[in-house]
């Protein structure tokens, strides 16, 4: 009895070895049968103005009264109320442009009277 098993397992991997090899040369026929492949076609778009470059952000911390803090909020409030909705980033860097058309004296006078304050991150309160 195990000679027959050996014989019909021998059989059976002949019969799916040929039936491997018709399908792999139906897959050689049908690929040489495909059209061959066209190149893309590229659209000629026309070149619009070269896009500036783009600023580079920096992300920065800072420390400043509350007092000063609160003016922040209230330019910000008074701006709303005109219709212009504005963020205290933005705030800020009009004061820095404001600055920078400073005379040196006048700009000079403003750093004098300004408070100096404590470098560093103020400490947290524990309750």
């Amino acid at each position: 009895m195990a000679v027959a098993t050996k014989r019909n397992t021998a059989a059976a991997g002949a019969a799916s070895r040929q039936r491997s090899a018709a399908v792999k040369d139906d897959q050689k026929k049908t690929e040489a049968v495909k059209a061959p492949v066209k190149a893309p076609v590229k659209l000629k778009v026309a070149k619009s103005a070269p896009k500036p470059a783009k600023t580079k952000l920096v992300r920065d911390s800072f420390t400043m009264p509350e007092d000063e803090y609160a003016i922040l909020g209230a330019t910000k409030k008074a701006c709303l109320k005109a219709g212009v909705e504005v963020k205290k980033s933005q705030l800020l860097r009009i004061g820095l442009l404001l600055l920078s058309q400073t005379e040196t004296p006048a700009l000079k006078k403003l750093i004098a009277e300004l408070p100096v304050l404590k470098a560093g991150r103020p400490k947290k309160d524990r309750d």
